[in-house]
């Protein structure tokens, strides 16, 4: 997908190669437009990109991928991705130790961990497992459609005591979210607890970059300009950046929010969470097991070995470890997450080396109640906007957000084409 001579003026602009800017691309050239995809950096993914470094596979941000979500089982071979799977369940470090929580649907030889006492008291797991039972069985549109309010409050009232939220559910969310009041939309709450009953989380073999790249690999050729930086969207089309003129009739601006915002002045957009991941290599895992440890104390979000679930994430005998922080990291850096760890994994974290930093500005839009779970792309006359900041902040969200202005671009071009009577 090299960049050649610009053809003649296509049809529809779509500004931003990340998954909404993919799908709504794939979406209309399928429909029969010319589509022109036009990315200022020089790959597709967005915040959904792995850098290859020395060997390393490190993703732009601690990534987990979700089989369940709908707009990925219509639009990827995911026998093509090579998913490598999570543990289904998690490790919290709390101030009396290690506790495991996991599915025994999938892992009946971890029951006896479930026992009353060893995690939660029997009423917090009969409400964990009420919850998960509702959410799993009730159509998705029911979930959309009920009355919002915070996912701390969503919580209180399906029963958990405030031990197990402390201690399990608030520092795993908090690693969903990207904040640590659960503030966010209790519907967005339980969208997210059903698809991660309904599916497995996993791992692309080759990072999860392997996601967009799958989906930029249908596009048809020529569509795709990398390099391409806009900087404005005109009555005509749109302005790049190197003071070329794309016209086209429709122009649809899949970029984050920020970005959104400049582009489309008065186009309101929520605030966005910031998240940090640090990646440390050591010729030894801390944990022999490909399981998500959460911090019940929110000095760190989660960390994992990523080799224990997909090895071919670093040179062989070298283990990886992710660990994500919220905001910009905290004070004292790296220094201080490395001493966290020594404490999450209960060794000697002082000869870890340093691979990378991440940090990830906007990484999830704000999603506090009452929070929409899907809007119009629709923002003038034939232009338009999505992404996951006009949905919700997930892959299924983005796809959606991307699907949908499609939907309207071509719906529109359909009515402007019928004559009044």
């Amino acid at each position: 997908m090299t960049n050649r001579p610009y053809p003649p003026p296509p049809d529809a602009v779509v500004v931003g190669a990340g998954l909404a800017g993919l799908a709504c691309a794939l979406d209309l050239a399928e429909a029969g437009l010319r589509v022109e995809l036009l990315e200022a950096s020089e790959g597709v993914g967005g915040r959904m990109r792995t850098d290859r470094r020395d060997g390393f596979l490190l993703d732009r941000g601690f990534q987990v991928f979700n089989t369940s979500y709908p707009q990925v089982r219509k639009r990827l071979d995911l026998r093509a991705l090579r998913l490598r799977p999570f543990t289904p369940g998690l490790i919290a470090r709390t101030s009396e130790g290690r506790v495991r929580l996991t599915d025994p649907t999938r892992r009946p030889e971890d029951a006896a961990q479930l026992l009353p006492g060893r995690v939660l008291p029997a009423r917090d797991l009969a409400a964990l497992a009420a919850l998960t039972a509702r959410d799993v069985l009730l159509p998705p549109r029911r979930l959309g459609h009920m009355r919002d309010r915070t996912a701390s409050e969503a919580l209180v009232r399906a029963g958990l005591s405030p031990r197990a939220i402390e201690d399990l559910m608030r520092p795993f969310l908090s690693g969903v979210f990207l904040e640590e009041g659960l503030e966010t939309s209790a519907r967005f709450l339980h969208l997210v607890w059903r698809s991660m009953a309904r599916g497995t989380l996993c791992l692309p073999a080759h990072g999860i970059g392997a996601v967009p790249d799958q989906l930029a690999g249908r596009l048809p050729e020529g569509t795709l300009r990398l390099g391409s930086a806009v900087a404005e969207v005109t009555d005509f089309g749109v302005l790049l950046a190197d003071g070329g003129e794309r016209p086209a009739a429709s122009v649809v601006v899949a970029t984050d929010s920020s970005t959104a915002a400049r582009l489309l002045p008065g186009l309101p957009v929520p605030d966005s969470r910031t998240v940090t991941t640090y990646y440390h290599a050591t010729d030894r895992s801390p944990l022999s097991e490909p399981t998500l440890v959460v911090d019940s104390g929110l000095a760190v979000l989660n960390s994992c070995v990523l080799t224990e679930v997909a090895p071919s994430y670093a040179p062989p005998g070298t283990a990886l470890v992710s660990t994500s922080v919220l905001g910009a990291g905290p004070p004292g850096g790296e220094h201080t997450v490395r001493a966290r760890l020594a404490e999450l994994y209960d060794t000697d974290t002082s000869t870890w080396d340093t691979v990378a930093t991440f940090t990830v500005e906007g990484a999830l839009p704000a999603m506090r109640p009452p929070w929409p779970l899907s809007r119009t792309t629709r923002f003038a006359r034939g232009r338009y906007v999505c992404g996951d900041h006009r949905a919700t902040g997930s892959v299924q969200g983005a796809l959606a957000s991307g699907s949908r202005a499609a939907r309207e671009v071509l719906a529109d071009r359909a009515a402007a084409r019928t004559p009044r009577t």
